[in-house]
């Protein structure tokens, strides 16, 4: 986890375990976040009409911290299983699909995964699984959207992190993976870290899921 001479709060590289999980596909798109809102009456996020970004199959945008964990409480009701939102330490073994020691899920070359530009800023986020996944067959891991994780966001927590399943501890920060269709590169090496406090809203903040036996 973590890298080496790209940025200091994604140093020192270490390694950790991390414990069985599955993790939704794609980012959570508009027709499944449509469906939380139907069921829960709750209000819909900032951009919901916005033509740049409702498109079914596009990822939902303008989530806060709050709102993704109560997506995940909702499904976790409907469905039985022991659903939240990845730590960053899930997030990252994801993303790199196998591959410890590359920089983007696909290899080194930014321009891999199907990217036919990594040039930005985009409109808008395209729909989810319109690339090719990464080998553990999860899509959209390195662009799209940054995504929500459960960690609070400590920039040294590297330094002082457990060796088995580390969460950063609670901050007034929350940390996000992944990358953006608003930043100049639309790919996000899979160390790269950012944060946000719980209760803004972004038009390039999104998340997904995942599944534990706790």
């Amino acid at each position: 986890m973590g890298s080496r001479g790209r940025r200091d709060d994604e140093e020192p590289p270490h390694r950790i375990g991390v414990s069985s999980f599955e993790m939704a596909l794609t980012p959570v798109s508009n027709d499944q976040y449509a469906r939380f809102l139907r069921s829960t009456k709750n209000d819909p996020p900032p951009w919901w009409e916005d033509e740049r970004f409702d498109d079914p199959n596009q990822p939902v945008v303008g989530i806060n911290w709050r709102e993704a964990r109560a997506f995940c409480c909702w499904l976790q009701d409907e469905s039985g299983l022991a659903i939240r939102l990845p730590t960053e330490a899930e997030r990252e073994k994801a993303s790199r699909g196998g591959y410890e020691r590359k920089v983007f899920p696909w290899g080194n070359n930014p321009e891999g995964g199907g990217h036919k530009s990594i040039v930005g800023p985009l409109d808008g986020p395209d729909c989810v699984a319109l690339l090719e996944p990464n080998d553990y067959g999860l899509y959209n891991m390195a662009d799209l959207v940054h995504e929500w994780c459960l960690d609070g966001y400590d920039q040294n927590f590297y330094v002082r992190s457990p060796h088995q399943d580390p969460c950063g501890p609670p901050q007034t920060r929350r940390a996000a993976r992944g990358g953006s269709w608003r930043h100049h590169c639309i790919v996000t090496p899979c160390a790269a870290r950012s944060s946000l406090p719980p209760e803004l809203h972004y038009s390039d903040f999104g998340f997904r899921w995942v599944v534990t036996e706790h």
